[in-house]
């Protein structure tokens, strides 16, 4: 096993799966030569995860209604939370990606960061199956699970935010659209919010509704405004 199974406890039967689950677009971009990627496992991966952590958390949080299990699962399959799982695997360092992308600091962007833990799951899934997947997905989210039961997100994280932040000053946070990738019918938008000078959160969604909810719920997690003695609750 090579340090990376041994992380995941698991044993690849096929270890081209493995292979094309961590090799960045980057690669076919730059070599300009027809190479297999982990998109079509990220695509796979991604529809397996819903799938997981809809099942889970249903069962696990019977009391909540349809919106808060919503937002529930739009926390925990962000980008931003899948980056921290990808992180805590150490998984950045054995994507394998194009010169140009590594100098970039891709081994730490969030987004291939989230899209080769997404293409793991789907190797994963193809290797050995559902229940494999579930373990591994159950048991690397239980801290993200843990803080969930104790706070749940918010089903208006903007109301929220902006409630928290105008306790401190007249002020409103400010959200601003960064990027807009995609064809017009599958874009993808990057927010941030911005309020006093600073810049508290960032978030991605289909829409810029979505991308500034993902933004706040970032802002309301790092709660940066406290780290400032001029600001005080």
């Amino acid at each position: 096993m090579n340090p990376l199974e041994q992380r995941l406890n698991y044993k690849f039967r096929n270890a081209l799966l493995l292979a094309e689950a961590l090799t960045h677009p980057s690669i076919g971009h730059e070599t300009q030569r027809r190479h297999f990627d982990n998109q079509r496992l990220e695509f796979l991966g991604d529809a397996i995860l819903q799938l997981i952590v809809t099942e889970h958390l249903f069962a696990r949080f019977p009391g909540q209604s349809e919106g808060q299990l919503t937002k529930m699962r739009s926390r925990l399959v962000s980008r931003e939370g899948l980056r921290r799982l990808a992180v805590s695997l150490g998984l950045g360092a054995y994507i394998m990606m194009g010169k140009g992308e590594e100098a970039n600091g891709g081994r730490t962007r969030a987004s291939a960061l989230a899209d080769a833990y997404e293409a793991l799951l789907g190797a994963l899934y193809l290797d050995s199956g559902l229940v494999t997947v579930r373990d591994f997905v159950v048991r690397e989210m239980e801290p993200a699970l843990e803080e969930l039961g104790h706070e749940p997100i918010d089903v208006n994280p903007k109301g929220r935010l902006q409630e928290t932040l105008q306790s401190i000053s007249l002020r409103s946070p400010k959200y601003t659209v960064i990027s807009q990738e995609g064809p017009d019918h599958l874009k993808e938008f990057a927010t941030k919010v911005l309020w006093e000078g600073l810049e508290l959160g960032s978030g991605r969604g289909n829409s810029k509704k979505m991308a500034e909810m993902a933004a706040a719920v970032d802002a309301l997690e790092r709660g940066i405004w406290k780290e400032f003695p001029r600001v005080t609750e």
